[in-house]
């Protein structure tokens, strides 16, 4: 679409200048176009009668202007080799000429047109083709979704598994503090049990004595 507009422009342009700036090669002289203004990068030879737009408006220092041809071509010319007025005899020609090239530049205008206008064109094979390309990207965005959906459920599973285990983690350890507070207790009670225990023997080492003290001496009271 650049291109055709582009196109379109040089068309308008060189039609715009066409009465005002052309210029034509001299009589009986092949012109050098150069490609710079000091005589350097000589671009193409224009034979006689061959038309030119201006686009500067005064010549260099070295007597060169600078030109366009009919086919876009820029470059420099040496002034004195070029006239306001086509040579007389070559007149008719170099109009055909023109025409020609206005024509083959039209046709390509049209041509460029007509492919810009197919970009467009429903049920063209470049509009299939863009279909089936946003078509497969569709899918290729579907699938990533539906990757990102399970990557974030699996996410979701993970922290709730190691929000479980921290639980159990933290359960385990309550147990084991309750266990342990339990087992002290048990052994604290052993140690209890086994103080009465030995309290109770001391006491029954000093009772059992006596009591057996007493009865043997009203043993001997009675007879």
């Amino acid at each position: 679409m650049k291109k055709i507009i582009l196109s379109a422009l040089m068309f308008v342009s060189m039609a715009a200048n066409a009465s005002n700036d052309i210029v034509y090669v001299a009589d009986d002289y092949n012109l050098t176009l150069w490609g710079t203004s000091n005589y350097t990068g000589k671009v193409k030879s224009l034979p006689t009668g061959t038309p030119l737009t201006i686009i500067a408006e005064h010549p260099t220092s070295n007597g060169l202007i600078k030109v366009k041809t009919i086919d876009g071509t820029e470059g420099f010319v040496k002034t004195k080799y070029i006239k306001n007025e086509a040579p007389e005899h070559d007149r008719d020609d170099i109009a055909a000429k023109n025409i020609a090239a206005l024509q083959g530049q039209i046709g390509k205008l049209e041509g460029e047109l007509k492919a810009a206008k197919e970009v467009i064109t429903p049920g063209t094979t470049l509009e299939q083709s863009l279909a089936t390309e946003r078509d497969k990207l569709s899918r290729e965005l579907n699938e990533l979704k539906r990757i990102s959906g399970s990557a974030v459920q699996l996410k979701n599973e993970r922290d709730e598994l190691q929000e479980r285990f921290v639980t159990v983690e933290r359960d385990l350890q309550q147990v084991k503090l309750e266990n342990q507070a339990l087992l002290d207790t048990a052994n604290q009670d052993w140690f209890l049990y086994g103080g009465i225990l030995a309290l109770v023997g001391v006491l029954l080492g000093f009772i059992l004595p006596k009591l057996s003290w007493k009865r043997s001496r009203g043993g001997w009271d009675t007879y």
